[in-house]
């Protein structure tokens, strides 16, 4: 009957004998984490959209290029620049960045074993960081 111990003894399978690599988990979640980014960068005109040229040298003033013409608060200050207010940034984000790494299979299936294992040692991981709710008391409530 469904529910009723049967009186025979189950041996325990052998995945909850694996050694427990909490690095490796780690490793594996982190990097699986990183498959659900999406890809985000910069405009490629961002910072380039105003015109602007060097002033050149003996006017005592640093060489980056100044936004041409006059009669605005904005003629005359630097641009292009990373160093500028609404100039480009440094090394400008582009969407070819490696967002989805690749793991290894093998570490994959050992760290699925890893933290299989670890299950029943649970009590050890809320000993060690306790959560809000748990019995054994916690530091944040």
């Amino acid at each position: 009957e469904k529910g009723e111990s049967s009186g025979k003894n189950v041996g325990m399978p052998a995945v909850f004998k694996a050694p427990i690599r909490p690095d490796i988990v780690n490793f594996v979640h982190t990097n699986m984490r990183k498959n659900s980014r999406q890809p985000y960068a910069v405009s490629g005109l961002a910072g380039h959209q105003t015109s602007a040229e060097s002033w050149g040298t003996g006017r005592a003033v640093a060489r980056i290029p100044r936004v041409r013409g006059g009669g605005t608060h904005r003629s005359g200050q630097g641009a292009f620049g990373n160093m500028c207010r609404g100039g480009r940034m440094f090394a400008p984000t582009k969407t070819w960045r490696r967002w989805h790494p690749r793991i290894n299979t093998t570490q994959k299936r050992y760290a699925i074993c890893s933290a299989l294992a670890a299950r029943p040692a649970r009590s050890r991981h809320v000993q060690r960081t306790p959560h809000r709710g748990d019995p054994r008391g916690s530091p944040g409530g």
